[in-house]
């Protein structure tokens, strides 16, 4: 779960639409006091905190946040407005762990989102397998599509697992069926065809990304 504390509505949808989007839990909180008050019963993965607004400044916020034991180790990047140095540097030395300048692009924030989960909970970020809008967790057995929590079957799952594990790579039927169902299944090839379908069904807009190769079987390729 990333929190994001954003007094803009406009900036904090489109904020929490591309987190979505790209795989990640997201919740929105206008002011501080709101977002306290969540800490208080959730504690998130990262927060997004702007420093102008309303009421505590996000530079308060924080301060606040790597002064309680509870919050202290939660990862944060700070939004500051372009040209605000003063800013920055206050929150790098109070604990940020990164920053993003206003305004900044949605890939943008979704990189360092990334990058500084990656530093702060490396055992996590090597669960996580990604493509595009869609994501599988290894850990909690989970998969995300455009935002969305989809139920998959074991070996939908499974399917899924070793298509994000080696994307662009053409899998046969046959090998498919080996990693999947065991070198001992003595079914026909056309199972994985229909749990392809299927698998394609569930999610959406996403199951583009498995692609037919003619004369071979299967492949994932993420599309831009």
């Amino acid at each position: 779960m990333i929190f994001c504390v954003e007094d803009d509505e406009s900036i904090q949808s489109l904020e929490l639409y591309t987190l979505r989007s790209a795989g990640f839990e997201a919740r929105g909180f206008a002011d501080g006091d709101s977002f306290l008050t969540a800490l208080q019963t959730e504690k998130p993965e990262l927060v997004i905190l702007d420093v102008m607004l309303p009421g505590q400044s996000g530079v308060e916020l924080l301060k606040q946040m790597k002064a309680a034991g509870e919050t202290c180790r939660i990862p944060v990047i700070m939004a500051t407005a372009k040209g605000a140095e003063y800013d920055k540097i206050q929150s790098l030395d109070l604990g940020a762990d990164d920053y993003l300048v206003k305004p900044f692009g949605m890939m943008e924030m979704v990189s360092r989102v990334r990058a500084v989960l990656r530093r702060c909970r490396p055992g996590r970020e090597q669960n996580i397998l990604s493509a595009g809008n869609l994501a599988v967790d290894l850990a909690e057995h989970t998969v995300t599509a455009n935002g969305e929590r989809i139920p998959l079957t074991f070996k939908e799952f499974e399917l899924l697992r070793l298509f994000l594990s080696s994307p662009g790579v053409a899998f046969t039927r046959e090998r498919l069926l080996d990693s999947v169902w065991g070198g001992e299944y003595s079914g026909e090839t056309r199972t994985v065809d229909m749990h392809i379908r299927t698998l394609r069904q569930k999610l959406g807009g996403c199951g583009a990304m498995i692609e037919t190769v003619r004369g071979v079987g299967y492949r994932l390729e993420e599309r831009p």
